[in-house]
């Protein structure tokens, strides 16, 4: 098995960037997640709430985040990785409520101008302190911005089957993970305890229920029934949908694209 694809998400909602090689550690790869757009009252806005989220990509160049709108006609937005002097303010996400700073208010008229939508551009601070499942995790793991755990992991086996029920076809980018491995069986990341990749250890810890975001099409917007009907006829339990697996590290270190992938079978509890 190998590390085939590695993915972060500067902004919480907004396009993913792969990347060749990013460092990985608690809270997850470098900079994944360390922004989200929120309402004035901190509610979290997601792709479900604003589809078109999905057709602005930031990316990381030197010390900014730099988030263009792939629809075109406009200039691009240019924040600070770490802005300083923002209002602190409190964010919820899934009714779970946490720290965060405001980042300019150019930065907020610049994404409702782009989405149509009241909201406000929010940072993590580095010294927020927001905490993973501790019914799943087995060590205090802090997160970032990420839903509940810091990296998802999928199999492009298990990506492959699903597309072989699928009447329409489907791309690894709307499931939004962080590792993609090549090499292993169709859900075999299901069984996996502690894996490592390359020379970074991790543990496999909650499979991962899926949400109507992965029927939003990432190079249109439009949402549709797929892929959430399809893996109902078999990846349907406890009133979910299951697809990947949510994992914390045991470590820290570079990662790259070809790494090599070993996994251990998760020992019953």
């Amino acid at each position: 098995m190998l590390l085939q694809e590695l993915w972060t998400y500067p902004v919480k909602g907004l396009a993913g960037v792969r990347l060749a090689a990013s460092r990985a550690g608690e809270r997850g790869l470098e900079h994944d997640r360390r922004f989200l757009l929120a309402t004035r009252s901190g509610e979290l806005i997601s792709q479900r709430d604003v589809p078109a989220m999905c057709r602005l990509a930031p990316r990381v160049v030197g010390e900014t985040v730099v988030v263009e709108d792939l629809r075109g006609g406009r200039e691009p937005l240019v924040v600070p990785l770490a802005p300083r002097g923002g209002e602190p303010v409190s964010v919820t996400l899934w009714g779970q409520r946490c720290r965060g700073a405001t980042v300019s208010a150019a930065a907020d008229g610049w994404l409702r101008e782009a989405l149509r939508v009241d909201c406000r551009l929010v940072h993590q601070p580095v010294a927020a302190e927001r905490f993973a499942d501790p019914a799943f995790a087995p060590r205090p793991t802090r997160i970032s911005f990420a839903d509940a755990f810091p990296y998802l992991v999928i199999g492009q086996g298990s990506l492959d089957e699903l597309a072989s029920r699928s009447p329409e076809p489907l791309s690894m980018r709307r499931f939004r993970p962080n590792l993609v491995i090549a090499g292993a069986a169709p859900f075999a990341e299901d069984g996996w305890g502690p894996f490592t990749v390359g020379g970074v250890s991790f543990c496999a810890v909650k499979p991962c229920p899926r949400c109507p975001v992965t029927t939003i099409d990432p190079d249109t917007g439009a949402m549709g029934k797929e892929p959430l009907r399809t893996l109902a006829t078999f990846r349907r339990w406890d009133g979910s949908v299951w697809f990947g697996q949510n994992a914390i590290a045991a470590g820290e270190g570079w990662l790259r694209e070809g790494d090599p992938v070993v996994a251990e079978p998760r020992q019953a509890p």
